[in-house]
């Protein structure tokens, strides 16, 4: 049941929230919106109907005016989101200590709202919440490479992990999760409409909100291989399922460093088309 409800004492029969719906099952009847139940199956349970109503009167799926934030007037100004986006960099020095709980809570939370195919919503965000579980998947991720390097069984093209071993060995260093103390790994189900775009998304608004918390990212393409084709026992280990494709691992964590200031990349590459 969508329970598609209208306060008519405040509903001013605009009609936006049916001409905004992008199932198109919002009808007019008498200047009052309404569903037919034989359309409510094509709901895709985007809320754009909560989210355009400027008198807050309609609700659907459990969800209302209540639950969301107010937009007018409270969006940052783009010279703000310039600078978020322009001053994000790849964090490779972590304090050694745990984000609190809630703060990884609310960033999880805030990237659930990233966008994805169909509205689909199928993604998973598994997250390593505790440094010393850090610890330890690198223990198992390092045994696993070592044993692959030992049996001759590390594919071609693979041959940096050799490296990244003896780095670890020698010097303690540790190239394959970058000494961060959280892990995020995002993936979904192999049948929704867009898995591996849909994780990407969602771990870019992760790490946009992150920046905007004083905690640093590191798309970890290293982390990401091991799990998905080295050592695949690491994706049973954190619980992902089998029927779930692995979009990409990202680590986290307060920076031990502070950058300064935005760079200049140059103009970008434009194809534009006349």
């Amino acid at each position: 049941m969508l329970r598609f409800v209208v306060d008519v004492e405040t509903c001013i029969g605009c009609g936006q929230c049916a001409s905004d719906c992008p199932a198109m099952i919002i009808d007019m009847n008498k200047g009052i919106p309404g569903i037919d139940g034989d359309k409510e199956g094509y709901c895709i349970g985007c809320l754009h109907c909560v989210a355009i109503c400027s008198e807050g009167s309609v609700s659907i799926l459990g969800h209302g005016p209540q639950d969301g934030l107010e937009l007018p007037g409270k969006m940052p100004d783009p010279e703000q989101v310039e600078l978020l986006i322009k001053g994000r960099r790849s964090v490779r020095k972590y304090q050694d200590k745990n984000i609190d709980p809630e703060l990884i809570d609310k960033m999880l939370e805030v990237a659930w709202h990233a966008p994805s195919g169909h509205n689909d919503r199928q993604l998973l965000y598994t997250v390593v919440d505790d440094k010393a579980l850090v610890d330890a998947l690198r223990t198992e991720a390092f045994a696993g490479l070592e044993k692959l390097i030992a049996e001759n069984l590390l594919p071609e093209g693979m041959e940096m992990f050799i490296d990244i071993i003896e780095a670890w060995k020698s010097s303690g260093r540790d190239i394959l999760f970058r000494g961060a103390p959280h892990l995020l790994i995002v993936s979904a189900l192999e049948e929704s409409a867009s898995p591996l775009q849909d994780c990407l998304i969602g771990l870019t608004t992760f790490e946009l909100y992150a920046r905007s918390c004083g905690v640093g990212t590191i798309w970890n393409g290293l982390a990401t291989l091991t799990i998905t084709d080295l050592v695949p026992s690491l994706q049973q280990r954190l619980g992902i399922p089998e029927n779930h494709r692995i979009g990409y691992a990202m680590g986290f964590g307060y920076p031990a460093i502070q950058y300064e200031r935005t760079i200049n990349r140059g103009k970008p590459q434009v194809n534009r088309v006349r």
